[in-house]
Formats: C-alpha cells, structure tokens, sequence
C-alpha cells in the first residue's frame, strides 16, 4: 500500500506577535526545498487575544497544519493549552514546539536542545567543566539553565541585577542552581568553564558594560544567545581576552530542526549553506 505521507502536502507555522522578523521560514524553507519535500511553513501573526482560538482550529484539524512553532508572546500560553506537553516544557512552563498526533496536540521546548546542540557543534568538549556563569534572569535564561543541568554541569550561577528574579530560577530548576546579584559576578566567575549571556546586553549593537572574564578556567567558552550582531560586544571582549566564543546563529538554526522532523518526518542538517542563507538575510535587513 502506498505511504499516503509522501504525496501529502503537510503544511507548518510559526506564530508570535509581531511575527514578520522571524527567520524560521527561511530555515525550513531551505530544508524542504534541499530534500525535495512537499510541504509549506508560513509565518501567522496571532495576537493574544486570539491565542486560544488559533489552537483550537489547530486541534481540529480546520486549520490544515500538522503543528509549529511558538514564538513570543505566546510559547507560555502554547503549554498550557497543549493536551500533552513533554517533561521539558512542563518545567519550563512554556512550549516553542507543536504537533498534532492522531489528534493530540503535544508540545515540547528545544531551546535548550539548540543551545547545547551549537555548543557541541563549535566549541566540543565545553561541558567537562562543573562551573557554569548565566548572566540573566528573564524567560531566555530558563531553557539554558535546564539544559546545562541536565548535561551534568554541577554549579550553575545565575546573575541577575535583580537576585530575587535569578532566586525564582533557582528554586525552579533545584540544587544545581545558584542565585546572586551583579556584585558577586567576578567571585563565581572563577574557574568557570562556560559563561552565557541571556540578557539583551549589546543587542543590536547597543553598547554593553565592560567584563573582566580573567576570573574564568583556561580553556573557557563565552557564549550569547543574541545574534544580532553575530558578534556582540560581549563576544568581542571575550576574544580580546583569548578566550573562545560561540555566537548565537547556531542556537537558531539547531533548535528548528527537531521540529521539521516532527512536522515533516525528515531529520535535517544543520550546515554552512544553511547558516549563509540566514547571514545574508542579517546582512539585507
């Protein structure tokens, strides 16, 4: 009998508010398009309001998507109307992954996935540290902080300017996990084998603060989540410093790719075609 899946156009979303910046349908794009796949993935603007009801016609099968992906505002909104979310989303309390299965809308975060995926792509052996530095507290920092843990890093040190927000993280993700103020940056910096950046520090080319990283391990990794610019200015200071440093574009472009295989039955790769397609997109805009 022949396999219906092959001949079937299966079609996939991102949906946030505002939508039109994001870069995922140029990511999906390039894959369904190199492995010769019929499908689409479209961006669909939804505003909160309109939330519940977008989900609702994606359960019923109205909407015609086998699932997508959740950007902000929504990915917290997306767990909590999800019939069946994996563990990773139910401690994170927020989904950027959906797909329907006989009916059933799951979900799942690969954020962390694509954090430590670009991690073991561009600086291998990162983890044989057991100190880790993440530098903020918001919602970006949530997915980073589990996935470091869950590699085994012993020590995660959260900095935030304000320690009541990097304390609620900590009570979240459990013993591992160690909350301070800026203050205490250059102490729990020492001898750390990993340093992220989740704030919004040097985003788009704003100046950041200076950082001394000399307090880290040899052999250290800088990292930021931002990749616009590629090379922020924490990463710059980083590399005058010698230290290594991993930008962001790699987080991206591995955490969509568990998603095309659940939407598309294909695991795709990640490679140097796909990451200039998305630098000359940085480069037009």
């Amino acid at each position: 009998m022949h396999d219906s899946r092959e001949t079937l156009l299966r079609n996939a979303f991102v949906t946030g508010c505002p939508v039109k910046h994001s870069r995922s349908p140029l990511i999906h794009g390039h894959w369904l398009s190199v492995l010769g796949l019929q499908g689409s993935y479209t961006r669909q603007e939804v505003t909160p309001e309109d939330f519940a009801g977008f989900i609702s016609r994606l359960k019923s099968g109205e909407s015609g998507f086998v699932g997508g992906n959740v950007t902000i505002p929504h990915k917290e909104t997306a767990f909590r109307l999800a019939d069946r979310p994996d563990a990773l989303s139910e401690e994170l309390g927020a989904a950027n992954t959906l797909w329907l299965e006989d009916g059933v809308l799951h979900a799942t975060n690969t954020d962390g996935y694509g954090f430590l995926a670009n991690l073991d792509a561009t600086a291998p052996g990162w983890n044989k540290t057991d100190r880790a530095v993440i530098l903020g507290a918001g919602g970006a920092s949530r997915a980073i902080i589990q996935a470091v843990r869950d590699r085994g890093v012993g020590e995660i040190h959260v900095v935030n300017r304000t320690a009541a927000r990097a304390q609620e993280l900590a009570d979240r993700f459990g013993m591992k996990v160690h909350a301070h103020s800026m203050g205490a940056l250059p102490e729990v910096m020492k001898e750390a084998g990993l340093f992220v950046n989740t704030t919004s520090l040097g985003m788009d080319g704003e100046e950041a603060p200076v950082f001394d990283f000399s307090p880290l391990a040899d052999g250290a990794v800088v990292t930021d989540i931002v990749y616009v610019p590629l090379i922020t200015p924490i990463l710059a200071q980083a590399v005058q410093q010698g230290f290594a440093v991993v930008d962001g574009l790699g987080m991206l472009l591995h955490q969509a790719a568990p998603g095309f295989e659940k939407w598309f039955g294909v695991r795709p790769t990640v490679d140097d075609a796909l990451r200039r397609i998305i630098l000359a997109d940085m480069e037009k805009h």
